[in-house]
């Protein structure tokens, strides 16, 4: 088919006005805010409004052995919604209908271009939340469910597939089905729904979601504790959690993050010079609780353990000083891309190992003369690394080396960001080949031709010789420009 031709039939399903091609493709349509991957102009962007638009874009992809890339907000961190030249981006910000909240059933019916601030506004006034908050309120739940996103809060209230219950699918060829429902627990077949959870957009394409709600909690503390090593911090969360602190949020920041985050947002915490000069890294505590006087019960007894736990000190911070100090922490990626992070990674380790990643960390920055600054979700061991070495080989081999670190403490490559494009070689040279079989195999199921996201996760990655990142040999120097480069 030629390309009018294909043109004129997307222009046929979703409107000409909604199809975008060649000069017409906005900038932001041609990259995620991945700080490695390249930006590509797709041969088009569609935008459906419809479940069936979406099924007859599949089916038209399918039969024409289109490429297709899913996008939603474009906020994720792995190059997991680039496109590749040959193909199209259907981009989901026009399906963005709350469909329905349900507070009978505790859960809320979206499209996956809702986006988080639109459904927390929604809610505001039910009473209840979705408890997923991955720092960025301006990604889409099309797009959390595509990388199964975490965040802050799941030491508490788990990632985004403890809080998905049911989805609506389009498979490739244009098949719709519905998996899970408004019910918590099934016994009943293979769980499709937490199949498709986190699969980056490679098996299916989510066209509605619902989602698990909890009560929004009235009263919040922020507790501030500094420490003189980073190995005191990561020891003491599993003391906290086994003392019987149920925490919010439980975070870590060594002394770069914190200071570049304070500086940035003009934080005043009250520390002290002569506390500030002893700490390495400091341990954010957030605690909520129906109750003020639960709370501040609650606060007492973490600010004690902290203490027995080596904390130089505990802050109890007023609260709009919690509450900023929360909301700069949610933007320390771009605090790091403003400082000239040339990679920001997320790995993920068992909680009890934290302490001997960090010292790996440490170690292998210094081997390969690179700053590594960190931050996390240490109650589920979540790390996040700032990394500054601007040589490419440098970088890789340094890369290689933390997540072989966190692989053999018994962890992951990605907690959160996901794989994508700019992950999956250091992915597919550590997980086990069997697994990566299998994977292949199920990704055959769902989609036989192999048009959705081609070229990550498990597909076989772009041929030797050819670039990194599937259609970068399209250096448009316009599309570098607007993406920030050259």
């Amino acid at each position: 088919m030629s390309a009018p031709d294909l043109l004129e039939s997307l222009r046929a399903i979703v409107g000409p006005a909604n199809v975008a091609t060649g000069d017409h493709v906005s900038g932001d349509d041609t990259h995620d805010e991945s700080l490695t991957g390249v930006p590509v102009r797709p041969l088009a962007v569609a935008r459906p409004s419809t479940t069936e638009q979406v099924r007859e874009l599949l089916a038209f992809a399918d039969d024409a052995r289109l490429p297709v890339i899913a996008r939603g907000s474009g906020t994720g961190l792995a190059g997991g919604a680039l496109p590749v030249e040959e193909g199209i981006v259907v981009c989901f910000d026009r399906m963005s209908r709350i469909v329905e909240i349900d507070e009978q059933n505790h859960v809320a019916v979206v499209q996956p271009g809702v986006t988080l601030r639109q459904l927390d506004d929604a809610l505001a006034t039910t009473g209840y939340v979705y408890p997923v908050y991955p720092g960025e309120m301006s990604a889409s739940i099309g797009g959390n469910v595509a990388t199964n996103a975490g965040g802050m809060r799941a030491v508490r209230y788990g990632v985004t597939r403890h809080n998905v219950l049911g989805l609506e699918l389009v498979l490739p060829g244009g098949q719709v089905l519905r998996t899970g429902g408004k019910f918590v627990k099934s016994s009943t077949g293979y769980d499709l729904t937490q199949l498709v959870l986190g699969s980056e957009g490679t098996l299916a394409l989510v066209t509605e979601v619902t989602l698990k709600l909890v009560p929004r909690l009235a009263h919040h503390a922020t507790l501030l504790a500094p420490f003189t090593t980073l190995v005191l911090v990561a020891s003491a969360v599993p003391k906290l959690l086994g003392g019987g602190v149920s925490p919010l949020i439980l975070e870590y920041l060594d002394t770069g993050a914190m200071a570049a985050i304070v500086q940035e947002a003009g934080l005043e915490l009250g520390v002290p010079d002569e506390i500030r000069e002893k700490t390495a890294a400091y341990l954010v505590v957030v605690l909520e609780s129906a109750h003020a006087e639960r709370l501040d019960e609650d606060t007492e007894a973490a600010a004690e353990l902290l203490g027995d736990l080596g904390a130089l000190d505990v802050y109890v911070l007023p609260p709009s000083a919690g509450a900023n100090l929360i909301t700069a922490r949610e933007r320390v990626f771009f605090v790091a891309k403003a400082l000239g992070a040339d990679d920001i990674v997320d790995t993920v380790v068992p909680r009890a190992a934290i302490p001997d990643f960090l010292a790996a960390t440490a170690r292998l920055a210094a081997e390969h003369a690179a700053i590594v600054s960190g931050c996390g979700h240490v109650g589920d061991g979540n790390v996040h690394l700032s990394v500054f070495q601007p040589d490419v080989e440098r970088r890789h081999v340094l890369l290689e080396a933390l997540f072989r670190a966190a692989h053999d403490l018994g962890g992951a490559v990605s907690g959160e960001h996901g794989i994508g494009t700019e992950k999956q070689s250091y992915w597919l040279e550590l997980e086990d080949p069997a697994k990566i079989a299998l994977m292949r195999r199920i990704k055959s199921a769902f989609d036989p031709n192999g048009i959705l996201g081609p070229r990550r996760l498990a597909d076989p990655p772009a041929p030797a010789g050819a670039p990194a990142q599937p259609g970068a040999g399209s250096s448009d120097p316009e599309v570098a420009r607007e993406r920030g480069g050259p």
